[in-house]
């Protein structure tokens, strides 16, 4: 296969700069008027879609979904090879609702904020999560809508840009939609309302997992195919805690997200952790790990113990249980079971409404949130979630208890300031419990 040409904006910037943030936004913001005024927005909202892989292309196509009176409107990403096979999908998927003509069909480090200036209502914010941020902010900054998929940054600097711009997003009633789908999942929803509501007693501890396979998810993709460093990494991103979070962050982040919300979305006060690479040995894995076990405590001596690993050939299992003072809570997601039973073992409460899609739900509540004029904000629990698996992978990486503190003020910035698609960007060290530092 050959390697598709390095975008022709070879020399851009992909800045922190609040100047470059917010150009233009006081234009967008005039020329999206209900925002200002708190009206609800009439007519055909316009979407900006930034990102186009697999799971961004799922996330536009359950947004034309969610209405009929919505279009894709520009769509942006570094390479136009996943752009125009994304952009194909969609259009088949939605005759008539895709009108991305190549002037706004926007390729390298800047296409976000060009997607952002395109005159979009709503943005779908589905790059790899290194850059959540910086697209947050520079679309809050815009007075866009957004919609983000999980988690929100991989380090402790892009989480509390994340908490200003979500502050932004109040200011402005814009509204924040997080990709943590399962708080949209019905079945889901009714079996946190009865846990929360005592179906169990006072819930004490979590115990959840996400364990599966593994195999090169980029095989097309090799050191010797791409052209520079850059390129490389944004093209494998998975395998780069920069861009990912390690797979505890980025993946994981879900089962984590569960055990924050039966514990009503309050911080641990620490946690402990044990992981490493085993198998994932090549260079052409980057720098995350194949396993993680953290344990975090919670006042009054609750737990929560999460266990997660990709490694092949080994037994997978993605399940969450619940103990509570007067019984517990089973979930497995997959097999769409979600039960409770007392402490001698009988089942008390089985789920057995209709299955809905989790993923369509929340674009269908997303946009007639901003219909009504009263948009939902996801953003303080979808921060405090990415913060938790954040916290959890510094706990394994350094060796050492982390508090809930020293996760919010770390200044550890695995992304780097600037890019260039030039630039010379080695393979960061794999991390070393004992070895490698808290900063």
């Amino acid at each position: 296969m050959n390697t598709p040409e390095i975008p022709s904006t070879r020399r851009t910037f992909l800045k922190h700069s609040s100047t470059a943030l917010i150009a233009g936004g006081l234009v967008s913001a005039i020329g999206f008027p209900h925002v200002l005024r708190g009206a609800p927005p009439t007519g055909k909202l316009k979407i900006g879609f930034i990102g186009c892989g697999g799971r961004g292309t799922g996330a536009a196509n359950q947004a034309l979904r969610a209405e009929s009176d919505l279009v894709l409107w520009a769509m942006g990403d570094v390479f136009d090879d996943r752009l125009q096979t994304s952009r194909e999908i969609l259009d088949k998927q939605h005759p008539g609702k895709v009108d991305v003509p190549k002037e706004r069909q926007f390729i390298g480090l800047d296409a976000y904020q060009k997607v952002i200036d395109s005159g979009v209502d709503v943005v779908l914010c589905t790059t790899p999560p290194g850059f959540r941020p910086i697209h947050f902010k520079a679309a809050v900054a815009a007075g866009k809508h957004c919609f983000l998929e999980k988690p929100m940054a991989t380090d402790a600097p892009g989480y509390r840009s994340v908490v200003e711009t979500v502050a932004e997003a109040k200011k402005k009633n814009l509204g924040v939609c997080a990709g943590f789908c399962w708080r949209y999942h019905p079945a889901m929803r009714e079996t946190f309302a009865r846990m929360q509501g005592g179906e169990i007693g006072t819930i004490l501890a979590n115990y959840n997992n996400y364990n599966g396979g593994a195999s090169d998810r980029y095989q097309n993709y090799q050191r010797e195919n791409c052209k520079t460093d850059l390129e490389w990494q944004l093209r494998r991103w998975y395998y780069f805690t920069w861009l990912s979070g390690d797979h505890l962050v980025e993946q994981a982040c879900h089962s984590i997200d569960k055990m924050a919300w039966v514990f009503g979305d309050q911080p641990p006060v620490k946690c402990v952790g044990h992981g490493g690479r085993q198998v994932r040995t090549e260079e052409k894995y980057g720098n995350i790990f194949d396993h993680f076990s953290i344990v975090y405590d919670y006042e009054m001596g609750r737990r929560g113990f999460h266990f997660s690993r990709q490694i092949a050939n080994t037994s997978g299992s993605n399940t969450d249980s619940f103990f509570g003072s007067k019984g517990i809570c089973e979930i497995n997601g997959s097999l769409k079971q979600f039960y409770t039973k007392d402490l001698d073992g009988n089942v008390t409460w089985r789920y057995k409404g209709d299955p809905e899609d989790m993923y369509q739900v929340e674009h269908n509540e997303f946009f007639a949130s901003i219909r009504k004029g009263e948009p939902i904000n996801d953003g303080d629990r979808m921060a405090s979630s990415t913060l938790l698996a954040i916290m959890g992978r510094m706990a394994v990486y350094t060796g050492q208890d982390i508090t809930w503190e020293m996760a919010q003020n770390s200044q550890e910035r695995l992304v780097p300031e600037k890019l260039d698609w030039d630039m010379k960007l080695p393979t960061p060290p794999v991390a070393m419990p004992g070895v490698t530092k808290y900063l």
